[in-house]
């Protein structure tokens, strides 16, 4: 046989009374709270549910406005930032204009394929200082290549230079 306490068991009309519910409280009501409530001591009777007060994070009390940013201050700024934008494009177009690209040499040879060598290692082969592309590109046009696949000892007409 089971003996319970009956001072442990809540009967419904003590444990809930009416009287006992408190009233909503307003938006943005926050209750001022002690120190020693906001979080459970050291030791809690057997039983008792555990209190949690926040997240434990510390949250700045002080108040905290926005300082609106003027409208002048908000012109110059972009302004800045636009002299900042036509001053970096300027150093770039007179830094780069110094360097002329480099253009696919004229002269026409006729080369032979050699074993393991694709179009592009022919191209960087017979005109090592100008763009590979524009130079295979050249090499397909000149023999009517459909595919990019040599014959070990085809020959080709290639600009070299």
């Amino acid at each position: 046989m089971t003996v319970i306490d009956d001072r442990q068991v809540a009967s419904w009309p003590s444990a809930y009374r009416w009287d006992a519910v408190r009233p909503l409280a307003p938006a943005g009501f926050r209750p001022a709270r002690s120190p020693a409530r906001r979080r459970p001591g050291p030791s809690r009777p057997a039983g008792a549910p555990m209190r949690h007060w926040g997240t434990g994070i510390r949250v700045s009390q002080a108040t905290h406005s926005r300082k609106p940013v003027s409208t002048a201050v908000t012109i110059a700024l972009a302004g800045l930032a636009a002299l900042i934008t036509l001053w970096l494009g300027s150093l770039a177009h007179f830094s780069a204009g110094a360097v002329a690209p480099a253009q696919v040499p004229d002269q026409l040879a006729v080369i032979q394929v050699q074993a393991g060598e694709s179009l592009q290692q022919v191209a960087a082969r017979v005109a090592p200082e100008a763009p590979v592309s524009q130079v295979v590109e050249r090499i397909r046009d000149l023999n009517k290549l459909d595919s990019a696949s040599l014959d070990v000892g085809q020959t080709l007409i290639a600009p070299v230079g």
